[in-house]
Parts: structure tokens; C-alpha cells; sequence
């Protein structure tokens, strides 16, 4: 992996565009998407369906690459990485938290939380050391030996929220999280987030339609027809 340049701020993507091809014309997915998100803090990415809200997150993690425009996460610029080295990334640096669990329903609350780890060789004694600690910190510590299936929605998505942040990552994407969760859940979800990114100064990225997750960000920004604009702070 390249070395990173030195800098403080989470995410730094100017100017990004993303053109697709369509029927014999172009789409203009973002049209010069500029962002900035520092540590400790959780942005709620606001926008409908089709404003562009998940291809801005698949460029910020490196699973898609911008047509225009400079994408530079905790120092290094995507640009310059190649497909291993933007994994490898993801592996170290980088949680990724989706509005479905995808749990396995088999493996326990554990054995699902150390999977990064796993990816990662971490050694069995650490694996098990930090994937209780993950769980404790999402209040689930009592249910670690309790397979998915034996889960609520809720529980399941705190273990989910646990694997992300297993490998003490420094950058948390997360699309629509508290999305098949009931309003109560949701706001314990919500403000889990926040709370952890205070404490631990990981920058969040939550897109969502969701106004407890507005209600509750550092910073709200709005995308429309691939537009960015600020909405609150």
C-alpha cells in the first residue's frame, strides 16, 4: 500500500463526477461532489433513490472509481492504489455497515464479528479478545454465543455494527442501517453510531432516509441529481 500523505481529515473527495453510459447517451450520476468528513464525526448523507447516494459511497470506499475528480481516504488517494491495495484498505482502515445484517446464521454472535479478523490472520487468541470487547461495546456481550437466527432484528444489527468495527477502523460507511428496524431500535442504532464516533474519532458516513439518524448527525448533507449540498451542521 502507498504511503499515505499526512493529514488529519477522514475523507477529502473533490470535483468527483461519475458518467455512465445508458441507452446511447450518458447519465450523470455526480456532477462535482465535494466532501470533507474529519474524526469524530457522523454525516447523515441525505437523498431519494437514484440521487446518486450509493455511488458516492461505493467511489469513497474504493469499489468504483470516479470519471473526474480526487478521492483521498485517511491520506491515501484511491487514484494511485490498485484493486489490492484499495482491499486492503477496506481490510484495515475501512467498516462498512448495510441496511441487512448478513449475518451468517449458523456461526455465533462471535464467530460472525471475528470474520474480519479472520480475513486479516489475526491469531485465534486475539480474534476471541477482540471480538468480545466489540461486543461488549454494542452492548451484546451476553449474547455472544447465540447464533444469528437466534437474534432480533436489533441484536442482529449491533453485531453487524460490531464486525464493522472489529479491525479498529479509522472510516465507517454506512447505507441505510437503521432501514428494517423499528423506530425504538432504530434510535438505540443511531445513537450507538454517534456515540462511537465520538469516543473513538472514526468519521461516519451514514446514508439514510431516516430523520432519527438527521436528527442525531454532527452533519447532514443533501444529494439531488447528484448534487451535494449542505443541509444542517
Amino acid at each position: 500500500m502507498s504511503a499515505p500523505t499526512t493529514t488529519q481529515t477522514i475523507v477529502d473527495a473533490q470535483a468527483i463526477t461519475r458518467d455512465f453510459a445508458s441507452g446511447g447517451g450518458v447519465v450523470h450520476a455526480l456532477r462535482g461532489i465535494d466532501l470533507r468528513i474529519l474524526p469524530g464525526e457522523l454525516v447523515a448523507l441525505r437523498g431519494r433513490s437514484g440521487s446518486g447516494k450509493t455511488t458516492l459511497l461505493n467511489i469513497l470506499v474504493g469499489l468504483d472509481n470516479p470519471t473526474s475528480g480526487s478521492v483521498v481516504v485517511l491520506g491515501h488517494d484511491l487514484a494511485s492504489m490498485n484493486e489490492a491495495q484499495r482491499a486492503q484498505l477496506r481490510r484495515e482502515q475501512i467498516g462498512m455497515l448495510f441496511q441487512n445484517a448478513h449475518l451468517f446464521p449458523s456461526l455465533t454472535a462471535q464467530e460472525n464479528v471475528e470474520i474480519p479478523l479472520r480475513l486479516a490472520r489475526a491469531d485465534a487468541a486475539q480474534r476471541t479478545q477482540r471480538a468480545r470487547a466489540t461486543l461488549d461495546l454494542v452492548g451484546l456481550g451476553k449474547r455472544a454465543h447465540h447464533r444469528g437466527l437466534e437474534l432480533s432484528g436489533g441484536e442482529q444489527q449491533r453485531v453487524a455494527l460490531a464486525r464493522a468495527l472489529v479491525h479498529a477502523p479509522r472510516f465507517v460507511v454506512a447505507d441505510e442501517p437503521t432501514g428494517n428496524l423499528d423506530s425504538m431500535t432504530g434510535r438505540d442504532i443511531i445513537a450507538l453510531l454517534r456515540d462511537t464516533a465520538h469516543q473513538q474519532q472514526i468519521g461516519f458516513l451514514v446514508a439514510t432516509h431516516d430523520a432519527t439518524v438527521v436528527a442525531a448527525a454532527d452533519r447532514v448533507v443533501q444529494i439531488s441529481d447528484g448534487l451535494l449540498s449542505v443541509v444542517a451542521s
